[in-house]
């Protein structure tokens, strides 16, 4: 199935260009500036957007988001999984065709390679066909030496995500990210050598369940049967279609499939056919054959746009969008926690006041500011005394600093432990951390404090 039970049956699409080929160019254009430029972008010395693994933090634009923001990213996956729903059930496949990195890379890098080093289709047909000869053994290692050094550049750009775009292409980067480097490099170079549409017709889940998330009103690419059949060009006119079996369609398919015999998994909604179809109708004074469309457009029936599946995704993308939009306003860009200090419990001064000491540790995740003041209160414990330092971070910075608190004896002798909050306040916002303070009900008798 993948190349070794049979002979691989290598596609050479044609080169084509149309209104919708055109639109796919600038869609790729856009992606590769998300890939190669966002990385370089920085906001107040903090990357734009970089996945930080190693400290489990993701900087996205002026916003720093930790470990404790986990609901954020649980929102962003579902909302990611709802709009894969939303947009194939309205749209059809428009990511394979559009925004697909096997088929972003494969339609900006390698077949423009590819054509540039060994010629149009024809010509690589010949050629392949002719066997191995000095012409084609030079071609096929430029070919795949040139394969090699995208690979590696889009294994950088890839990288510079998760380490950094700066450390990577400086080699200062860890040893772990330019092994990922490699891994990265190898996995698209032989995917760009060998694996091609087998990736999208064996491996890619997508193909496999598009059918449970489309229905007769998705948007797919088809054929105009009544218009086109029955084709060539040497029947007689009153019987012929507009179809003239040019099969310019299948040749400019970069998954070697045949729109004419209708929907088939192995179609990524590229619209190269489209573009193919309108090039040959149009000069014959007819509308193109292959087009986007629906089952139900193409039975006669009525497009609804509007139906109980796509509301009840673009319901669900409204309610995930609305709540993560509110947490995020109430997010407060610090963390906080407070604990007590190893190996204390309470201390009774000589003036008769119990002590308590805290360890509060926070970390300043605004990356929009260069520092930031941070003051602590007490909620909860009368005539209480706090005694810290003060704090001041800057972005992305982390302190640990004590917190001694005493509280009268009067306080301390109603009960054996007094429930309270450490309120961390700075110009951001505010979180109340909860604490309990331990005391010897018994003042004068203490078990486990000391004088």
């Amino acid at each position: 199935m993948l190349g070794f039970q049979h002979t691989r049956e290598w596609i050479y699409p044609q080169s084509i260009d149309g209104a919708f080929t055109r639109l796919r160019r600038w869609t790729f254009v856009g992606l590769h500036l998300m890939l190669f430029v966002a990385p370089w972008i920085t906001v107040r010395g903090n990357p734009a957007f970089l996945i930080d693994l190693p400290h489990r933090r993701l900087f996205l634009f002026g916003q720093i988001f930790t470990a404790t923001d986990t609901i954020f990213l649980l929102l962003f996956l579902l909302f990611l999984a709802f709009s894969l729903f939303f947009f194939t059930a309205v749209f059809g496949r428009i990511w394979c065709g559009y925004a697909c990195p096997q088929t972003v890379f494969l339609e900006s890098w390698i077949r423009p390679l590819e054509l540039w080093i060994e010629g149009d289709r024809v010509r690589r047909r010949r050629r392949d066909a002719q066997g191995w000869t000095f012409d084609r053994a030079w071609r096929k290692a430029v070919k795949w030496s040139v394969f090699l050094l995208v690979a590696f550049l889009l294994a950088m750009a890839m990288m510079s995500l998760f380490a950094g775009a700066r450390p990577l292409w400086t080699a200062q980067a860890g040893t772990t990210s330019y092994a990922f480097v490699a891994i990265f490099t190898a996995v698209w170079y032989v995917d760009f050598i060998w694996f091609r549409e087998q990736f999208c017709n064996y491996l890619c889940p997508y193909a496999r369940f598009q059918s449970a998330l489309t229905d007769d009103e998705s948007l797919l690419i088809s054929y105009d049967v009544p218009r086109g059949e029955p084709r060539g060009r040497g029947k007689a006119a009153a019987e012929a279609g507009n179809c003239i079996s040019c099969s310019k369609c299948v040749v400019v398919c970069p998954q070697g499939i045949d729109i004419r015999d209708g929907f088939q998994l192995e179609c990524i909604q590229c619209a190269r056919c489209i573009d193919a179809c309108q090039s040959v109708m149009e000069p014959l004074g007819h509308e193109t054959l292959v087009r986007y469309s629906s089952m139900a457009v193409d039975e006669g029936r009525r497009l609804r746009r509007i139906r109980p599946r796509t509301v009840v995704y673009g319901g669900l993308l409204t309610a995930l969008a609305s709540a993560a939009t509110v947490l995020l306003l109430a997010r407060v860009p610090f963390e906080a926690t407070v604990n007590r200090a190893p190996g204390s419990s309470f201390v009774v001064d000589a003036d008769g006041w119990v002590r308590n000491t805290y360890l509060l540790k926070i970390t300043n995740n605004d990356a929009e500011t260069s520092s930031a003041t941070y003051g602590v209160t007490l909620d909860g414990l009368d005539g209480a005394q706090v005694v810290t330092e003060p704090v001041v971070l800057t972005s992305t910075e982390t302190r640990t600093v004590p917190i001694v608190i005493r509280v009268p004896a009067d306080e301390a002798s109603t009960s054996r432990s007094l429930a309270f909050d450490v309120r961390v306040q700075s110009e951001q916002g505010e979180l109340l951390l909860p604490a309990t303070f331990l005391t010897d009900a018994r003042v004068g008798g203490a078990t486990g404090g000391s004088r």
